[in-house]
């Protein structure tokens, strides 16, 4: 395919997922972080050396109360609202996927929450990754991808291809010395430390606290997995 070719598939990928509903859209080179990706989900996935890193925004109405996220209507509010923009994310992606496909370009779709090793709270894929990659945000002290518009306030979906677009440029950390996620976490899971993509998430982040509490949070408490204090806090993204 000719390079204007790829350039209007490209344009017209974006212009689909946006009347999706989509927020962010961008093209990720994979090939920088190959060993990471074999180390997560497998030598086969760096067949891939492109990615499509969608993102749809999370409501400002509901993440704006999760200060109170240990009252049942909070909670279960905002784990609707989850559940529902990963399964447009994941119809977002089915769509794409397959308009790739009619143009003869291999895909594979890493589906919104995929969880591998539910343990240790690992996917095949990370889509914080590829939408790093794709420039389209930042990861913060909170492990969680930053984008300059709506913060955290984003659930990502990724589509692998052979597709050779041209990819975005990697966004520079604009978190500085803010820690505002580190001091609201209520199991204290994150160490402030900042993102550096050599080191593990473990320097970061103890995964293993935040499940506790998210269990507590199920079992005691609303009856469902919801906390989310690192997402609300963040100046990025809030009004």
């Amino acid at each position: 395919m000719k390079s204007n070719e790829l350039l209007l598939l490209r344009e017209d990928l974006e212009r689909r997922a946006r009347d999706m509903g989509a927020r962010s859209f961008g093209i990720a080179d994979l090939t920088p972080a190959r060993d990471a990706i074999v180390a997560q989900g497998g030598e086969f996935l760096a067949g891939f050396e492109r990615a499509l890193s969608v993102g749809i925004g999370l409501g400002d109405g509901i993440v704006d109360q999760l200060p109170r996220h240990k009252e049942v209507t909070v909670a279960r509010t905002y784990d609707q609202l989850y559940i529902t923009v990963n399964q447009s994310l994941n119809r977002l992606a089915l769509r794409l996927s397959s308009i790739l496909d009619e143009h003869g370009f291999e895909v594979l779709i890493i589906p919104a929450s995929d969880v591998l090793d539910s343990e240790n709270a690992y996917g095949l894929f990370s889509h914080k990754l590829a939408a790093r990659l794709a420039g389209l945000g930042w990861i913060g002290p909170s492990c969680l991808l930053i984008t300059p518009e709506m913060g955290p306030r984003v659930r990502w979906v990724t589509v692998l291809t052979n597709a050779p677009f041209e990819a975005g440029t990697i966004l520079p950390d604009r978190c500085e010395d803010c820690q505002l996620c580190v001091e609201a976490c209520p199991p204290k899971a994150f160490t402030g430390r900042r993102f550096d993509p050599a080191e593990p998430r473990e320097v970061r982040f103890d995964v293993h606290k935040c499940m506790e509490y998210r269990r507590y949070l199920q079992d005691k408490v609303t009856g469902v997995r919801v906390c989310g204090m690192c997402v609300h806090v963040c100046p990025f993204g809030q009004r």
